[in-house]
């Protein structure tokens, strides 16, 4: 069990709003709708209000450093069912990958399998006790685009299986040559970038991914305590419906 499911909720009932905030771009077509994911006619561009407002702010403190810079979001509210379609592909994805097609897995293989899975992808839980942080419109994945509307390399993809997910990856790996010790540098520094106007907005980043971020959810509120244990929060944000 993940420890921020076991997070109190207390919702504050703020409605869901779609993101349409000047400097913040959406990735379209979404990416999980590429792939066959059906939202019943729900946007997956929506946050809740109070969440929406703290993501303009950190669009201003990103003005204020690289100002021909933009917030390019990724994903945002995420119905239950969305969840579970994305564990399943990538489930799937692991066992093709593994040259697992075609076989009876044994139970040992699907454990390891969903390890995997679970390093990057909240368990679709329909208790409303404990909801993924995509399902209660408090969470989003966002990267950056430089002054072309590019996208800035990172040095790794969003929702990549691999060790260069770890938001602190490039602070310790090897470089080969003074070349690539520059390039780590630099992915380093525009991770540093893109946590610094999030945590100045009141986010908190996902602990294995560089590109996550929540306000008010049950994993913002444990790792908010875990940082202030003379101060503990409960999440306010519950799954939204």
């Amino acid at each position: 069990m993940k420890l921020y499911r076991s997070v109190p909720i207390q919702d504050c009932g703020e409605s869901l709003a779609p993101i349409n905030l000047k400097g913040v771009k959406l990735l379209e077509p979404h990416p999980y709708e590429k792939l066959g994911v059906d939202y019943q006619g729900r946007s997956p561009y929506m946050l809740r209000t109070g969440v929406l407002k703290r993501l303009d702010q950190a669009r201003l403190t990103l003005a204020e450093i690289e100002p021909t810079w933009q917030i390019l979001v990724f994903d945002a509210y995420r119905p239950i069912a969305v969840q579970q379609f994305m564990v399943d592909h990538t489930f799937a994805e692991i066992v093709a990958r593994d040259g697992l097609q075609g076989q009876v897995l044994t139970s040992e293989q699907r454990e390891n399998i969903y390890q995997q899975v679970y390093q990057i992808w909240a368990i679709p839980s329909d208790d409303p006790l404990t909801p993924p942080p995509h399902s209660t419109g408090a969470a989003l994945d966002i990267t950056l685009l430089d002054q072309s509307g590019k996208p800035v390399d990172m040095g790794g993809e969003i929702d990549e299986l691999s060790p260069r997910s770890q938001p602190n990856y490039y602070q310790t790996a090897q470089a080969k040559s003074d070349t690539q010790r520059e390039e780590f540098k630099s992915y380093q520094q525009r991770r540093e970038l893109l946590n610094k106007i999030m945590e100045n907005a009141g986010f908190l980043r996902h602990p294995g991914e560089w590109w996550h971020f929540s306000q008010g959810d049950q994993l913002w509120a444990w790792q908010y305590n875990q940082q202030h244990p003379d101060r503990q929060e409960i999440a306010y944000y519950g799954r939204a419906e």
